[in-house]
């Protein structure tokens, strides 16, 4: 048995016959001789190679993983993705320098021999003797190419060490496919196909993405020395690698320039001057994934990597629709407006600091359309202190978290389902200062939601001297919670529960909306982008749109530009025109006198709603425009901060409301969104002024009035919410335990033991 060296290769002999083997091997390919199934060679060892003949003859050019671009509505990049950053480039559009350099320094008889270079093998067998080790390889251009089209394929790292294992099968394969696309493709082909494969380090794969990365510069624009130093770089991209060994890689880029003058490709005086220059070195960082997006934008850049992810439009499988994004090569115009994309941002910056104990999101929407015109948060996309990778205006399956109660901003819900419902927008309740939650309530199939009469929970308004007798219209201004819950008493849970469905109102975490009264006051986590789509329903008088990120896809393969099928907005209509009228001209009210005075918008007519959980662990401010719907949320994402002796932006607040925080920074993302575009008015209707405020009449607030479901006459009635839907928050945080009420004998618990109740109302 033959020895090995004491350094653990092969002796001289073992290497002289190892490369023997191959230029025999090369030989009996070149003649169409089918390999035996076993033999000298040992090629089918436990069956590992099949006969030359049975390989099949396609091999088919993968499609080249390429850089994404993610553009804003106006065609302006919002950030580049990829999985390999390469930019396909014509054979033309490479410098003749990089062409001759990278043909020298590994394939010199290129333009000489056919697939397999005999001549080429012999020589290095003879090289390699000499030097005891394997000092020269054997392969051509085109066996290289053959090896990354495998690689290519591949993909995950278990795959691509198959592809480079060093076996006679893998050889073999290579070889045939060598042959066939040596007759396929041509030389100047192959040449240009191999520099677009080939990976030159520094997440660079092909030389427009390399020439970029190490000189700021395109391929075509490559001078002598720069071709040189990226076509030494191929062998050894770690050890040749000129950012981390100036040293090493000049000394390899002066190989391939001698190798240069050796093959008469330039003279020896062009390569001695060459030699003397330094590097020259322009590099440019790697711009790869959303954390690089501009504006702010890397949240929504995410979304739009999500939406791509899990849409059937863009494959019917997850795996499909994954291969197509690593792929890559594609540009994806998005519906984000830049003006209110940068209005977002500026109101944010001045509102809220990224170092604050509570964070806030925002998101605007166009109602009609669905399109998402912007979306931001004071938390920055990233890794580092103060960032997170978590989409805050998003829900959980879109890389959100599991949401945030939103309070009253749920209430105009309500009001829509007792409008469409026959409810007269002057419909007047008690409205106590403290009262128990109505029963029985109706739920939906039948079912009844019953307080417990040992322990009823309560609720109360948010202030003392709030209390009835209210019309619709003062309640909403007001925000009063015991009117809310008196009008979804007397309609039922049901309905409410079908127009949220109706208006794409869902909790953030995928959840089913609790059957309680208290979803009247907002105590089912939602998402900015969420309760942004619901109010744009009532701008676009009824219509209710499925949000969209995404304008168009187109994928270049080659040099043919192909258009993707992309998701369409679903419109419906939720409400009929008059009850989103309705509901306009009462959160026009709340604008203009009620609690979200400090988001009105001047001039402009604007429509919305305050919202602040119990123990204010979130404020929100949902309102609109005709043109344009907005959502801001102000919060701990933790669900663990109550926002009480807390200083937001710079600015102390013994209590945080929905109007007093989110409202300005509402305000002031609408203006700059809104700025140039035109001015247009509701389509209001006539609701009169309610008969008599009950806020000073005195005696009035301690009784229910006749017929108001939940007004016990001589009850003292009310309060805030008490706890019926146990909402935890985003993702911590203690809330109070409500009392056992029941739906049909169930705890209100439900089937996952989580309570119907919990914080929510306030303003």
């Amino acid at each position: 048995m033959p020895k090995k060296r004491s350094g653990g290769g092969l002796s001289p002999l073992q290497q002289a016959a190892k490369f023997l083997g191959v230029s025999v091997l090369a030989g009996a390919v070149m003649a169409g001789i089918a390999l035996p199934a076993a033999g000298a060679l040992g090629l089918a060892a436990k069956g590992s190679v099949k006969s030359f003949d049975e390989i099949p003859a396609n091999l088919k050019s993968p499609q080249l993983s390429q850089r994404t671009t993610i553009l804003d509505a106006g065609g302006r990049q919002i950030a580049s993705v990829y999985s390999r950053d390469r930019t396909v480039v014509d054979l033309k559009d490479i410098s003749p320098y990089m062409q001759k350099a990278i043909v020298a320094i590994e394939d010199s008889r290129f333009y000489q021999h056919g697939a397999i270079d005999l001549k080429g093998v012999l020589r290095a067998l003879n090289k390699n003797a000499q030097e005891g080790g394997v000092a020269q390889g054997a392969s051509t251009l085109t066996q290289q190419l053959v090896k990354n089209y495998f690689i290519e394929e591949a993909g995950d790292p278990t795959k691509v060490a198959e592809a480079t294992q060093q076996t006679m099968g893998r050889k073999v394969r290579e070889l045939k496919y060598a042959i066939q696309i040596e007759e396929q493709l041509g030389k100047k082909k192959i040449l240009e196909n191999y520099l677009n494969i080939t990976f030159f380090g520094e997440q660079a794969y092909g030389v427009e993405a390399a020439s970029q990365r190490y000189f700021s510069k395109h391929a075509k624009d490559l001078n002598l020395q720069e071709s040189a130093l990226l076509a030494g770089i191929v062998q050894s991209p770690s050890r040749y690698d000129p950012v981390n060994d100036e040293a090493e890689a000049t000394k390899r880029r002066n190989i391939v320039l001698q190798r240069m003058a050796e093959l008469g490709d330039i003279s020896p005086q062009e390569a001695a001057q060459a030699k003397r220059q330094p590097l020259g070195l322009h590099p440019s960082r790697p711009k790869n994934g959303c954390i690089t997006a501009v504006q702010g934008a890397g949240f929504f850049c995410d979304y739009v990597r999500e939406v791509f992810l899990t849409d059937p439009v863009f494959g019917k499988t997850k795996e499909a629709r994954a291969k197509l994004w690593n792929q890559g090569g594609l540009t994806i115009r998005t519906t984000l407006d830049p003006q209110a994309q940068q209005s977002v941002q500026n109101s944010i910056k001045d509102h809220v600091y990224k170092s604050d104990p509570v964070a806030t999101a925002a998101t605007i929407v166009e109602p009609g359309t669905g399109k998402i015109l912007a979306m931001g948060q004071s938390r920055p996309y990233g890794f580092g202190t103060d960032e997170t990778q978590i989409n805050l205006s998003v829900n959980q399956d879109m890389g959100g978290g599991a949401g945030y109660q939103p309070g009253s901003t749920f209430k105009p819900i309500v009001a829509a389902a007792a409008i469409e419902g026959g409810k007269p927008p002057t419909q007047e309740y008690s409205s106590p200062y403290e009262m128990p939650y109505p029963s029985p309530v109706a739920a939906c199939n039948g079912r009844t939601w019953r307080n417990d009469p040992a322990k009823p929970a309560t609720l109360t308004n948010e202030n003392e001297s709030e209390h009835g007798p209210y019309g619709m219209k003062e309640a909403t201004a007001k925000s009063v919670n015991t009117y809310y819950v008196q009008l979804i008493g007397d309609i039922g849970i049901c309905p409410v529960i079908d127009m949220a469905k109706k208006m794409g109102v869902a909790r953030a975490d995928g959840r089913k909306i609790d059957q309680a009264p208290s979803i009247a006051l907002g105590t089912q986590e939602m998402s900015p982008l969420t309760m942004a789509s619901a109010y744009a329903t009532f701008a676009s008088r009824g219509m209710y749109c499925t949000p969209i990120a995404i304008e168009s896809v187109t994928r270049t393969t080659g040099s043919q530009v192909k258009s993707l099928p992309v998701p369409r907005s679903t419109c419906s209509r939720a409400m009929s025109e008059k009850t989103a009228d309705t509901v306009s001209t009462l959160l026009k009210g709340v604008v203009e006198d009620g609690t979200g005075q400090e988001a009105g918008l001047g001039d402009r007519p604007s429509a919305g709603k305050t919202g602040t959980t119990d123990e204010r662990f979130a404020a929100w401010f949902v309102g609109y425009t005709p043109n344009m719907a907005g959502a801001v949320w102000v919060g701990d994402p933790q669900h663990r901060r109550h926002m009480i002796n807390i200083t937001i932006g710079g600015i102390p607040h013994d209590k945080v409301y929905g109007g007093e925080v989110p409202g300005p920074i509402w305000r002031d993302m609408m203006n700059g969104a809104l700025e140039g575009k035109p001015v247009e008015d509701f389509n209001l209707v006539d609701i009169p002024d309610d008969k008599g405020s009950g806020d000073n009449n005195q005696g009035r607030g301690n009784g229910g009035r006749p017929g108001a479901t939940g007004g016990n006459q001589g009850q003292l009635i009310g309060g805030l919410l008490g706890g019926l839907t146990g909402g935890t928050g985003d993702i911590g945080g203690a809330v109070p335990t409500p009392p056992a009420n029941t739906i049909q004998g169930q705890t209100n618990g439900g089937p996952n033991g989580r309570a119907n109740g919990g914080t929510g109302g306030r303003r």
